[in-house]
């Protein structure tokens, strides 16, 4: 069973996820992206999802032109769990290659 995250993980969010936030009425994080065109957001999206897949652990996202917006909760979890946080950690690995 995956387990929610602890008060004392959540506390470190911030730190740790800098350009992550909460989600109001959600217990999920979400990051938004902007890139140079539809191009850049749907290459960066295919690697998202690669790591996604190698990971099992898919996020929820949209898609508008050169915007891209992902939000992460773990539905086994009832909430976010470790495994958003290694997701968002993992995406932010992704993000120098964005263009804008």
């Amino acid at each position: 069973m995956i387990r929610p995250l602890d008060s004392a993980a959540r506390a470190e969010l911030s730190r740790n996820l800098p350009h992550w936030s909460l989600v109001e009425g959600r217990d999920a994080i979400r990051r938004r992206f902007r890139f140079a065109d539809f191009s850049a957001a749907w290459g960066f999206m295919s690697r998202v999802a690669l790591v996604a897949e190698r990971m099992d652990h898919h996020p929820e996202w949209s898609n508008v032109w050169n915007r891209v917006e992902i939000l992460l909760t773990t539905h086994d979890a009832g909430g976010l769990s470790e495994r958003d946080v290694a997701m968002a950690q993992a995406i932010d690995q992704i993000e120098p290659a964005r263009l804008m």
